[in-house]
C-alpha cells in the first residue's frame, strides 16, 4: 500500500518589501505591454514606459535591464498560474491528467481581464518575431518556468519516480504550452473554442503521452 504523500511546503509570504516591489514590477510591465501595443518595441522607450507606470527612470532601470525585459512579468503570468493549480491538485491524480487540466484552467480566460491578458501575450509573441530582445525574454521565461515546474512534477510524481522521466515531463510540458501560445499567436483565432490556446496546448500534452505510452 503506497504511503500518503506528503504536500510539498508553502512558500514564505512575501515581506512588505517584496510585495511593494512586484507590484512596482507589475504597474511597469503593464505600462509597457500598453505602449508596445500601441506603438510596438521599436517606437517606445523606456523613459515612456517609466512615465506610464508612473516611476523614475532609474526606478524602471533598478528592475529591468532593457525595455523588452520589463514585459517579463506579465509572460510569466500564466506560467505562474499553471504550477499553483498543478500544486493544488488532488493527490493521486494521474500525472498526465493533473498537467493538461491545469493547462486549460490557466488558457480558458474566465473574465474579460483574463482574456484582454491572453490576447496581450498573443501581441507580445508576434512583435517578438521580430524583436530578438524580446524573444530572448520569451524564452527566459519559459526556461526559468521549466527549472520551476520541475519541483511540482517531481512532487507528483512520487519519490519513486525516475528523474530523468520527471525532467524530460517537465521540458515537454512547459514546451507544449510554449508552442500552443506561439501557434496562437500566428492566427486569428479566439480565446477559446478550436485553435484556441488551451485546445492546441491539451493537443500537444496529450500528443506527447501518445508518444510515450507503451
Amino acid at each position: 500500500m503506497n504511503e500518503p504523500r506528503t504536500p510539498p511546503p508553502s512558500p514564505a509570504q512575501p515581506s512588505l518589501t517584496e510585495r511593494r516591489k512586484a507590484a512596482t514590477q507589475l504597474d511597469i510591465a503593464r505600462a509597457a505591454m500598453e505602449l508596445f501595443t500601441e506603438k510596438g518595441p521599436d517606437g517606445t522607450t523606456a523613459e515612456e514606459i517609466a512615465r506610464g507606470a508612473g516611476v523614475a527612470l532609474r526606478t524602471f532601470y533598478r528592475y529591468f535591464r532593457n525595455k523588452q525585459d520589463a514585459v517579463g512579468p506579465l509572460l510569466a503570468s500564466g506560467g505562474d498560474r499553471w504550477r499553483a493549480l498543478l500544486a493544488a491538485t488532488k493527490p493521486g491524480t494521474p500525472l498526465p491528467q493533473a498537467l493538461e487540466s491545469a493547462a486549460a484552467a490557466t488558457l480558458s480566460p474566465p473574465d474579460e481581464a483574463a482574456e484582454e491578458a491572453l490576447l496581450g501575450t498573443r501581441t507580445l509573441l508576434r512583435a517578438a518575431q521580430d524583436d530578438p530582445a524580446l524573444r530572448a525574454v520569451w524564452y527566459r521565461v519559459n526556461q526559468e518556468s521549466e527549472e520551476q515546474l520541475l519541483a511540482v512534477v517531481t512532487h507528483l510524481a512520487g519519490p519513486d519516480a525516475d528523474p530523468l522521466e520527471t525532467r524530460l515531463t517537465a521540458a515537454a510540458a512547459t514546451d507544449a504550452i510554449r508552442v500552443a501560445l506561439e501557434l496562437w499567436a500566428t492566427t486569428d483565432a479566439p480565446t477559446s473554442g478550436p485553435n484556441s490556446p488551451a485546445s492546441l496546448a491539451i493537443r500537444g500534452l496529450r500528443h506527447l503521452k501518445a508518444g510515450t505510452a507503451g
